[in-house]
């Protein structure tokens, strides 16, 4: 497959998922029902499925070692906290201010992951110059 390709289809997939996890936390805090029915919790799945899998792609196209490159590896550990801070975010059961906090703590982890991936560096902007 064309590199083009998939790295322009990762991007949306990146976009349409932090996109989506904003609306649904959003929504969620709002107390929205629609966050609760069947779409709004399948939907996320098979945006992530699709950029996992493209992720995956890229890095065996690049031949790239995700733990020798830290960049890479740092943008890995990145999505475990933003995953991790993601859950929280949309667990109806969670305090509102945790849930709050946790959602916009996740918006900023998943910008920083998205910086680390145009800066090439473990640091992404935080990197001075």
């Amino acid at each position: 497959m064309d590199y083009l390709a998939i790295r322009t289809f990762h991007e949306t997939c990146v976009a349409l998922s932090v996109a989506g996890f904003a609306l649904r936390g959003a929504a969620g805090l709002a107390d929205a029902r629609w966050v609760r029915g069947r779409i709004a919790r399948s939907l996320p799945h098979v945006v992530d499925t699709a950029l996992l899998t493209s992720a995956l792609m890229l890095v065996t196209m690049l031949r790239i070692n995700p733990f020798a490159t830290p960049w890479l590896l740092a943008k890995i550990t990145g999505l475990v906290v933003y995953v991790g801070l993601g859950v929280l975010a949309l667990r109806p059961t969670a305090d509102k201010r945790v849930r709050a906090a946790a959602w916009v703590a996740a918006l900023v982890v998943a910008g920083w992951i998205v910086s680390v991936a145009f800066t090439k560096t473990p640091w992404g902007l935080l990197t001075s110059p």
